[in-house]
């Protein structure tokens, strides 16, 4: 499967990350990646950047560096009602956004707490993205998930760095199985995601693509291989809810 696109990937403005903006687009090109995006943790995530950053992405051209560059933030969801900590008026001055559960902002809670809390956050009109929800931290109803995520238009993650058994969240490449089941018999599309945090990292989808190889996922579900049909999926999200991003289809 073509694999030219990489939206969760985070610079030094996520303060955790340590490569800035210029070496992830360099190295992004220099891995023949046609469109990255950049989603920074949002600030309810302990030493984040104010609201302020996520304010400006217009001085950012889209194909700085040369390579297409799509500006978003990766969320924290800070409630089970699926509420984040970024408002609509700073949402609307980017390209997309993430929403993802982090135990330094919410407490896992059960799997009826967890599972409102994702399908809460797809309410939200500029959510395009549900972040690493294979995390055995916090349990998840995949079915109710994957089913949400098709009626609401939003994609799921499948996230490369929970996929590596040395990764951060253990245990998420035996949940993945179980995600990706429920994303097919839902027809809810997906999206892999490296979660970056240095440049090394950028689209670095290994370990997700064995996973998908080995279940035979559909590649008809798998938004990676077109930007272009990438963008035309966030621009149908932001039109169904009569929202505006920044245009990056002129």
């Amino acid at each position: 499967m073509t694999d030219v696109l990489d939206l969760h990937t985070h610079s030094i403005a996520s303060m955790h990350a340590y490569s800035t903006i210029r070496e992830m687009a360099t190295m992004a090109k220099e891995k023949g990646l046609a469109l990255l995006g950049i989603s920074d943790h949002a600030p309810g995530l302990p030493g984040t950047f104010p609201e302020m950053y996520f304010r400006n992405f217009k001085v950012i051209r889209p194909a700085a560096y040369g390579i297409d560059i799509l500006m978003g933030a990766e969320l924290n969801i800070t409630d089970y009602t699926g509420a984040v900590d970024l408002p609509a008026r700073t949402l609307q001055k980017m390209h997309y956004a993430i929403a993802s559960l982090h135990d330094l902002v919410i407490r896992p809670g059960t799997q009826e707490e967890n599972t409102a809390a994702l399908i809460g956050a797809m309410e939200n009109p500029y959510i395009v993205l549900i972040g690493h929800p294979d995390n055995p931290a916090y349990p998840v109803d995949f079915d109710a998930l994957a089913r949400a995520a098709a009626a609401h238009h939003v994609l799921i993650e499948a996230n490369n760095a929970s996929h590596n058994p040395e990764g951060p969240r253990k245990g998420s490449e035996l949940l993945a199985r179980d995600l990706l089941a429920a994303c097919r018999r839902h027809g809810a599309h997906i999206l892999i995601g490296s979660d970056a945090h240095i440049d090394m990292d950028v689209g670095e989808h290994s370990h997700t693509h064995a996973i998908l190889a080995e279940i035979g996922f559909p590649a008809e579900l798998v938004l990676n291989s077109d930007p272009a049909r990438l963008k035309m999926w966030i621009r149908e999200r932001h039109n169904r809810n009569a929202v505006s991003g920044l245009d990056y289809f002129s």
